[in-house]
């Protein structure tokens, strides 16, 4: 497995198609989360606040999001591939940045 310093390298080192869908994922995530701190932990991308975290990663076939709050919009999940905290996204399909913030924030409300 590839080792990472920052989440632009890592974003870097995926596919061109894996990319963008990983761009999309960073931009909701950062604009859900201001304040976290951006990491590499466990080889993937993380955003940490001291209540937690959420990460992102990429998979051959897909891409996905890791820890936040999925039980908060059970009928909005309801077309994606789900399990244990993950919410796995397609990669020939845009990712619903608007989801993904509401997700991420109802991990971490404010």
């Amino acid at each position: 497995m590839a080792s990472f310093a920052t989440v632009d390298e890592y974003i870097a080192a995926q596919p061109p198609q894996t990319q963008d869908r990983l761009r999309e994922l960073r931009s909701a995530v950062r604009g859900a989360l201001p304040s976290a701190s951006e990491v590499i932990s466990y080889g993937m991308p993380t955003y940490k606040l001291p209540s937690g975290f959420v990460s992102f990663g990429a998979a051959k076939r897909h891409c996905a999001l890791y820890g936040a709050a999925l039980d908060a919009y059970p009928e909005e999940l309801r077309t994606y591939d789900t399990a244990k905290g993950t919410l796995r996204f397609k990669l020939d399909e845009p990712i619903p940045e608007d989801l993904v913030r509401k997700l991420v924030q109802a991990k971490f409300p404010t």
